[in-house]
């Protein structure tokens, strides 16, 4: 399975952005996709999660700024940013579940300025 990442950029805070993520190869049967970010010098954190059938799930830190959508056909996995934060500044992954295993897309870079 490969994952493409796109969407990042800088914006002001308060501002939005959309990350979207397409698994291609053997992209058949994904479960569950997600998105995570690593900032500088910290641990990778995992934001929000989404099943096949569009159970979400998100870590308080986003809930009720980001939302997580899937769309199987296009095996396409989106995380709609809003109210950004300077603290949200980091290198975004997206990341996939296909029969236990975990796939990792490449991560692409939001710069919140304040």
């Amino acid at each position: 399975v490969q994952l493409q990442a796109c969407g990042g950029g800088l914006v002001q805070a308060g501002g939005s952005l959309r990350l979207s993520c397409v698994a291609s190869g053997s992209s058949f049967s994904i479960s569950i996709m997600s998105w995570h970010r690593q900032a500088p010098g910290k641990q990778r954190d995992l934001l929000a999660s989404i099943t096949s059938g569009g159970d979400a799930n998100y870590a308080d830190s986003v809930k009720g700024r980001f939302t997580i959508s899937r769309d199987n056909a296009r095996n396409t996995v989106n995380l709609q940013m809003n109210s950004l934060k300077p603290d949200d500044t980091a290198v975004y992954y997206c990341s996939v579940r296909r029969y236990g295993s975990n796939y990792w897309g490449r991560g692409t870079l939001v710069t919140v300025s304040s």
